[in-house]
């Protein structure tokens, strides 16, 4: 196709449709279906919980469609009580725990932690470099990651996550970058697509209502955080499930941020993607 086609054919377009036809057209991306080639997805979370509560539903369908799903745990979750009597220790047990039941409700049979301590996940090369490793052992067709740009998101473990999540997946396939993986057999490794998920300016909002009791019932694995007060947290979640199944037409969604790992560098036109 010469420039000048197509030039002509975008100048017919808006600039999200330019977009569009630009990631299917040239790159060969098509986000209308994000999912079609994967097989293994990485979620990566700031603290127990953060999966199901942002993307249950999606994970959960992932599963019944034969993907293989990995989470990866940054912080211990020893922050996450009111309850002056439970030490940090044991509630850091008790969250594992949990999050394992969890998981399993939704298929997920490999979890991975960090440990760092809760609100204080450090944004530092040393933790890009633990997820670079996890990236470059597991392979995903697809890291799942908090949108770090999520407005008025007061949580830092949220903030640096996403921005971790994001670089680690950015730099994962230069072998010079972390290189003591190379002397471990860990061979450097390009992520296709990202998917931010807790996002304001979602891109793909997939159905779940057909799953919503599967991420529920995930949820109230989460004993320590949701079963004092589970009434409100249940409102709280079918509204937002609701606010994104609206867009769709169905009554609940989940919506997400994808982005081709080439838009994560230089690219004006990402966030029209």
């Amino acid at each position: 196709m010469s420039f000048e086609m197509l030039n002509q054919m975008l100048g017919s377009l808006d600039q999200k449709k330019a977009v569009k036809f630009l990631l299917q057209n040239i790159l060969r991306i098509d986000l209308d279906n994000p999912f079609e080639n994967v097989e293994k997805v990485l979620c990566i979370q700031p603290h127990p919980d953060d999966c199901e509560l942002a993307v249950g539903g999606i994970l959960a369908k992932l599963f019944l469609e034969g993907k293989e799903i990995v989470y990866l745990t940054l912080t211990d979750g020893t922050m996450g009580t009111r309850d002056p009597m439970i030490s940090p220790q044991e509630l850091a047990g008790i969250r594992k725990k949990e999050q394992e039941k969890a998981a399993k409700v939704i298929g997920v049979k490999k979890l991975i932690w960090f440990d760092y301590k809760d609100t204080e996940l450090p944004y530092s090369p040393e933790v890009r470099n633990r997820i670079i490793s996890v990236i470059r052992k597991e392979k995903p067709d697809i890291v799942f990651a908090p949108d770090p740009w999520l407005p008025y998101e007061a949580h830092p473990d949220h903030r640096n996550a996403g921005f971790l999540a994001l670089e680690a997946v950015f730099f994962a396939p230069f072998p010079y970058i972390n290189k003591g993986d190379l002397e471990k057999g860990l061979t450097p490794y390009e992520v296709p697509l990202v998917a931010l998920y807790y996002t304001a300016r979602p891109n793909y909002i997939e159905d779940v209502t057909d799953v919503f009791d599967v991420k529920l019932r995930a949820l109230k694995e989460h004993r320590s955080q949701f079963e004092k007060n589970w009434q409100q947290w249940e409102l709280f979640i079918r509204i937002v499930g609701m606010f994104y199944g609206k867009k769709i037409g169905a009554m609940y969604g989940e919506g997400i941020k994808v982005l081709p790992r080439l838009l994560l560098h230089v690219t004006p036109f990402a966030e029209v993607v």
